[in-house]
């Protein structure tokens, strides 16, 4: 029986010498290069924008008041509406107006008549002095009240322009074309007795300001910006000075507006200067007091080197790393610093040029240093992400 059992296991031994060998002369499997997105770095025209907080402000605000003392009458306008320069707005009680202006108009002719008489018989003393049927003091005497009587005159014609004026007054007109609000007083009410009663107020809405504030330091780049210090074309200084209204639910006002001026200080307690805006506002959307942002236009690069900010890894002080795809196809870790966002990029400053390729995803797979089978990064919305040859 042993011999029977000795040949087939000797064999079993031989057929797994071979097997044996091809194992052995097998070496450890290579791991593929990982598979990566990418987007090329893009140089292009990006314009750098600033929200700013502040309030809505009437172009013109006028307060109507009692100008003479009276009852008022009557209130013409309605409350809400628009009104025009030179619109009548409330009557107060004219009677006791036009009894001092008739006052005032007596008084006037009794002045003219003394200075006619003292200017006539000022006349007649010096027809007698020439003859000395009349003394040098009768007559220094007339013409002293021909002078105390024309200064009468006028006196008394001053008193009934006065007069005049506070009846015209008693009719009140809307000083300039706006918005008016609610009246102040009622009919019956006694007015402008002791001081000027306020009746109403009008406000002008179309234009309308937007009052703002900026550091002092953000003011000096957007004034170099416009063009101040030069540096920038016409038509960029052009849109420079547009701004960009949003209302405080976050919608962006249609209208674009204007900077008109700058503060010529700052205020030492917060280094801040206030700014003014115009904006159309034909539907009268806009009314004083909103609270609203300004998009300001710091700056317009013609130039400027942008990467997604999905590529960067942040860090503070506007430092960042992004994973960049050489001729090789191999990834190098490489430091950049950014400004601004401008929508979904940042503005590289420094680190990257345009037409070097950034990985979009991957980053976790690619190690710096490795090999890598990148692929055009395709957004989420299906649109491939444009590739730009590096120029050499």
């Amino acid at each position: 029986m042993h011999p029977i059992l000795f040949i087939p296991l000797s064999l079993s031994w031989l057929l797994l010498l071979p097997a044996c060998g091809k194992k052995a002369q097998t070496g450890p499997t290579e791991m593929p290069p990982a598979a990566v997105s990418f987007t090329s770095v893009k140089e292009e025209k990006v314009t750098i924008t600033r929200d700013l907080p502040g309030r809505i402000d009437a172009l013109r605000v006028s307060e109507v008041r009692a100008r003479v003392p009276g009852i008022l009458l009557e209130r013409v306008f309605t409350e809400g509406s628009e009104v025009k320069a030179g619109d009548v707005l409330f009557r107060i009680d004219p009677a006791p107006l036009e009894a001092t202006r008739d006052g005032a108009l007596a008084a006037l002719s009794r002045a003219e008549a003394n200075d006619l008489l003292a200017d006539t018989q000022v006349k007649r003393l010096r027809k007698l002095a020439k003859v000395n049927a009349a003394s040098q003091q009768d007559l220094d005497q007339a013409e002293i009240s021909v002078k105390l009587n024309a200064a009468e005159v006028i006196s008394a014609r001053a008193s009934l322009k006065t007069a005049e004026l506070n009846l015209g007054y008693a009719t009140v007109t809307a000083p300039i074309s706006g918005r008016i609000g609610r009246a102040q007083v009622t009919e019956g009410a006694l007015v402008g007795q002791n001081d000027a009663t306020l009746l109403a107020v009008i406000q002008q809405l179309d234009p309308i300001y937007f009052d703002f504030t900026q550091s002092s330091s953000e003011l000096i780049e957007l004034k170099r910006a416009v063009g101040e210090n030069g540096g920038e074309t016409p038509e960029n200084a052009q849109e420079l000075r547009k701004v960009t209204l949003l209302l405080d639910n976050g919608e962006e006002y249609e209208h674009p507006g204007k900077i008109l001026f700058s503060e010529v200080s700052v205020d030492p307690t917060t280094g801040m200067v206030s700014l003014r805006a115009e904006f159309p506002n034909p539907d009268r959307l806009l009314l004083p007091g909103m609270f609203a942002r300004a998009r300001v236009t710091q700056s317009i690069r013609n130039h400027a080197v942008t990467v997604p900010q999905q590529a960067v890894t942040r860090a503070e002080g506007g430092k960042g790393s992004v994973l960049v795809i050489d001729d090789q196809n191999h990834v190098q870790l490489r430091t950049i610093e950014t400004g601004n966002p401008v929508g979904d990029r940042w503005v590289v400053t420094s680190g990257l040029k345009a037409g070097e390729r950034v990985v979009m995803e991957g980053h976790l797979k690619a190690r710096p240093g490795s090999p890598v089978a990148p692929e055009p990064f395709v957004a989420a919305n299906g649109t491939a992400a444009p590739v730009v040859e590096e120029k050499q």
